[in-house]
């Protein structure tokens, strides 16, 4: 028995980390809010090494539409700047030789809804690592089956537990989707 119920302890873990991920990908989405993790995603070319952003500078969401970036070297500034300009952030920044500033401007409508749709394909895809992790346990739970280890009611009663488990990360996925698009489309 202990062997299914190590099969279904890793699935919750596989699948708390799906959530987690697919979470931490909402929060790069652009909303009309000023954001320290909308800069995530970016990678500067500092001294000929692709660094993170956010190991370069301080990121700091000063007010509700404007985000500062203050670099630990101030010689970094034009290598930032050209980053944020090259990625999909959509913000232009300035900067006073000290500090970078990058004002948030309103969304419109048009790109209000291309940023739901962004949002529910990050939902769908961790749907499908959702499932993908139910149908690789429900694999292992099969092979312990066919090798005599398990039941065919104990495999069953898993497989019933490891459903509920996936309908209720699904849940939890579709509760985020639901919080993230209001607040995408929060005006």
């Amino acid at each position: 028995m202990s062997m299914i119920d190590d099969f279904l302890a890793d699935a919750r873990e596989h699948m708390d980390k799906s959530v987690d991920a697919t979470r931490g990908k909402f929060g790069t989405i652009r909303t009309g809010r000023a954001s320290p993790q909308l800069l995530d995603r970016i990678v500067v070319d500092y001294y000929g090494a692709q660094t993170p952003l956010k190991q370069l500078a301080t990121i700091h969401a000063a007010e509700a539409r404007l985000l500062t970036v203050q670099p630990y070297d101030k010689s970094s500034i034009k290598a930032i700047e050209r980053a944020i300009l090259e990625s999909d952030v959509g913000l232009t920044p300035s900067n006073d030789g000290q500090i970078i500033r990058l004002t948030v401007p309103e969304l419109t409508e048009e790109r209000r809804k291309g940023l739901v749709k962004v949002a529910r394909g990050l939902a769908e895809e961790g749907k499908v690592a959702l499932r993908n992790i139910r149908r690789d346990t429900m694999h292992d739970l099969r092979e312990l089956r066919d090798a005599g280890e398990a039941g065919a009611d104990d495999e069953h009663r898993a497989e019933d537990a490891l459903q509920k488990l996936t309908d209720e990360k699904v849940k939890e996925l579709e509760g985020l989707l639901k919080a993230k698009e209001e607040e995408i489309l929060e005006v």
